[in-house]
């Protein structure tokens, strides 16, 4: 077995995902960062390669030939922590590209890397507060359709269970990361049984370039940050401290479950039956 350790962030350009890696590169020997932009990657090489072996590598996560590229982990050493933070939000994208890439991607990602987890490796997906908020419970249409996003039928099959509400990206994005959510804890068994763990992190408002250009498109979200508990938005600082707690072994014993950090958004709604404006 290999003495050295191999971490992997993907969305490591900007963002959270860049949060993570500049957590990350502390803990192993050899980091790959992941992003679909060249320039992005260089620029986490240049600031990060001082400190670990940065490998970069350009993949579009919903690219299924070029995610398999991440097999390259096994030639550099042990799987020991994945931060998986690539995705696309509303307003980037239509609706089948917010699936595609959030769900169907990450799907892609979790099958590249399970070959190589074993006792030790621990993985966080990004999932989002929006799957808490947008979804009933007992969706159980939809979710059987979730359980299954590589099936070639996958779209067709979603539209027909939610209906045509799943073609505003916004609608999608929430399926999207209720799917994210579902695949952990189905994952977490086999992947535990390896002694490996996974779970997913729902983040609430993030002050970052893509939270911001949600945060203009949609005048909805001022309201929400105005009923904030907390009364701000959170960093990608404070996003990339919670991921780095759950890789680490002070949380051993956490695996398939989700962690809303969303500075109390989901409890105030719950706490008083909605919000209004």
């Amino acid at each position: 077995m290999s003495s050295r350790t191999v971490g992997v962030v993907t969305g490591a350009g900007r963002g959270m995902g860049l949060a993570c890696a500049r957590r990350m590169v502390e803990t192993v020997d050899t980091l790959v960062v992941v992003d679909r932009d060249d320039a992005s990657l260089q620029g986490v090489s240049d600031e990060l390669g001082a400190q670990a072996e940065i490998l970069p590598l350009c993949v579009d996560v919903a690219d299924r030939a070029a995610v398999a590229r991440l097999a390259l982990v096994a030639e550099h050493g042990e799987l020991r922590a994945v931060a998986h933070a690539a995705g696309v939000s509303p307003t980037m994208a239509t609706w089948r590209t917010v699936l595609d890439v959030d769900l169907i991607g990450t799907a892609l990602v979790v099958d590249a890397l399970t070959p190589f987890v074993t006792t030790g490796t621990a993985a966080v997906c990004f999932a989002s507060m929006a799957a808490h908020l947008m979804i009933p419970d007992g969706a159980s249409a939809g979710d059987a359709v979730l359980d299954d996003p590589l099936d070639p039928g996958f779209f067709d099959a979603l539209a027909a269970a939610v209906g045509p509400s799943i073609e505003d990206s916004g609608v999608a994005y929430a399926w999207a990361k209720r799917g994210v959510q579902r695949l952990v804890r189905r994952v977490a068994v086999p992947w535990g049984q390896r002694g490996a763990r996974i779970c997913s992190i729902s983040p609430g408002m993030i002050d970052t370039p893509q939270g911001r250009q949600e945060a203009d498109a949609q005048p909805a979200m001022a309201v929400l940050l105005e009923h904030t508990p907390l009364g701000r938005e959170g960093t990608a600082e404070e996003l990339a401290a919670v991921v780095a707690f759950v890789l680490s072994d002070a949380a051993s014993f956490m695996t398939g479950t989700d962690l809303l950090v969303d500075g109390g958004v989901c409890a105030a709604i719950e706490a008083f039956g909605g919000i209004s404006a």
